[in-house]
């Protein structure tokens, strides 16, 4: 695997540096601008940018605080969230509602999403679990070599297309 930096919210120079390459993990974040803007940007260049150099998928991290628990609640949008994330949550929302409206059928992609407790301390497990569609079981917690796991895997082998996979644990 090849390790290349780029400007991921300006198409041409996704194209340019993916070039060559099967598939695009994305994980980004601009903390000196606004959040919706950053994600805005980067739901329209990737699709853009990534087909133009031939690549066909596309992983993208989202956050656990954008799906919705077993009452249909957003983590982000329930009592006592704190107000200066929700700009952040909000952010990966708009680019999940970009992709999923503007990606076109050349770039398969998908927005995995860790639990809430995304632990760099945890003992990894050599393991994790996917659902589609809700936060399963709670916060859950899961050692970020995990969820390497489980994007590796889904690079290698795909088994969700267009979704947000949550991997709880």
């Amino acid at each position: 695997m090849t390790v290349v930096r780029g400007d991921v919210t300006d198409p041409e120079s996704v194209a340019a540096l993916a070039a060559g390459h099967d598939a695009a993990p994305h994980a980004s974040v601009r903390l000196d601008v606004p959040s919706e803007e950053h994600f805005t940007a980067t739901a329209k260049a990737l699709p853009a940018g990534l087909p133009a150099a031939g690549v066909g998928r596309l992983l993208t991290l989202g956050i656990a605080t954008t799906l919705e628990d077993a009452s249909g609640v957003r983590p982000m949008e329930a009592p006592g969230f704190p107000a200066e994330w929700r700009a952040f949550a909000r952010g990966h929302v708009v680019e999940f509602e970009l992709l999923t409206a503007g990606a076109g059928p050349e770039l398969d992609w998908l927005m995995v999403v860790p639990p809430l407790n995304l632990d760099a301390e945890a003992e990894p497990t050599g393991g994790y679990r996917t659902a589609v569609g809700t936060v399963v079981d709670g916060p859950g917690r899961i050692a970020h070599a995990d969820l390497a796991l489980a994007l590796l895997d889904e690079i290698g082998t795909p088994r969700h297309s267009r979704v947000q996979p949550a991997v709880p644990a």
